[in-house]
């Protein structure tokens, strides 16, 4: 049965404090009836973002046990997954368990999708103890049931990719999105993309040439990403530096591009202290879009204010009009987005045996 009408953003399931938005929320009624507008998904996996689970990680020295027990403990407190520390959260896969008479989302029941919105904002209740994840990778497996609101944001998975690849790479369609939006606004522009053989990374250059980018220039940490990048094909250029080291990074930057800065610097790293390397790097007149959950906008914006660097400055916001499909297709059309991809989530079922 039905609880009545509810609130389409979701005000009706904040429980503390009174008055905030879902994601801004301490915590959220992730109990399982449903307003009217509302849909039910029983969750078959979830995936941290990227930036949440090295916190999480680093935090507990990689034990795996006392990872997987801290995220029982934020979801339990918190009726949603929203990693207290680095403010950020993931989205999940499962199938449609029920819709509220009034959903205006087009779902139906036993349809497989996946949440493009936040788990920072959705009510998520977990069942299972997160018995089948030992905590070493982003992807965990669980059986629970999430709550999605009428202007919430999901995608039927396609049937011709395995669903941890669709969900990993929805995880980060809003990179690919915005980064063509902004390469589109160029002429012949040189892009920069920190961050470059992740997945958002990887979404970002095969993105920009698309958009009509003339030149790519990839930036990893080191020789291992830098063979990847450099076998998947998507940058015209890779060069090796620490993205937390500004000078570095300036200097690797240069050197690849004769004396020049890149038009847009587009950063998808998962670590901080990354803003004055965009910054440098980025010619004047350039703009610099932080897709990293880790990135510190008070220093970004006070780092440039202090170089006098004239450059525009985008927040990667999640979401964009056809985003899912655009990084479907781009995950499909590009050799080298699927190699990368592929590569990372064997890395993932590496690590656990």
């Amino acid at each position: 049965m039905s609880r009545g009408p509810g609130s389409p953003i979701g005000l009706h399931r904040v429980v503390e404090p009174a008055g905030v938005l879902p994601q801004a929320a301490w915590r959220l009624d992730a109990s399982p009836e449903l307003y009217d507008d509302e849909v039910r998904v029983r969750v078959e996996r979830i995936n941290l973002d990227a930036a949440s689970f090295r916190q999480l990680s680093e935090a507990h020295g990689a034990d795996g046990d006392a990872v997987r027990r801290e995220v029982l403990d934020i979801v339990a407190t918190r009726g949603k997954m929203h990693n207290p520390v680095t403010g950020s959260g993931g989205m999940l896969v499962g199938r449609v368990e029920e819709v509220g008479p009034g959903s205006p989302l087009g779902l139906q029941v036993g349809e497989r999708v996946a949440t493009l919105v936040s788990l920072t904002l959705t009510p998520l209740r977990i069942d299972d103890e997160l018995a089948g994840w030992d905590g070493h990778s982003e992807q965990v497996p669980t059986d629970g049931h999430a709550i999605l609101f009428g202007r919430s944001i999901a995608a039927v998975l396609p049937d011709d990719l395995p669903v941890p690849l669709s969900l990993a790479v929805l995880d980060v369609c809003g990179a690919p999105a915005l980064t063509q939006r902004v390469v589109r606004g160029y002429v012949d522009p040189t892009v920069l993309v920190i961050g470059a053989a992740g997945k958002s990374g990887a979404l970002s250059l095969a993105s920009a040439r698309a958009a009509g980018a003339r030149r790519l220039v990839g930036l990893v940490p080191d020789a291992r990403e830098r063979a990847r990048l450099l076998s998947a094909g998507l940058a015209d250029e890779v060069v090796v530096a620490d993205a937390r080291d500004p000078i570095a990074v300036d200097s690797a930057v240069a050197a690849a591009l004769d004396g020049a800065r890149a038009d847009v610097t587009v950063v998808c790293v998962d670590v901080s202290g990354c803003e004055g390397a965009a910054i440098l790097a980025t010619a004047t007149g350039g703009t610099i879009i932080f897709f990293s959950m880790a990135t510190s906008f008070a220093a970004a914006a006070l780092g440039a204010e202090g170089l006098a660097a004239d450059v525009t400055m985008l927040v990667g916001n999640g979401y964009a009009p056809g985003h899912a499909a655009l990084a479907l297709d781009l995950l499909r059309s590009q050799h080298g987005v699927r190699q990368l991809f592929e590569q990372r989530l064997d890395l993932e079922l590496s690590m656990k045996e």
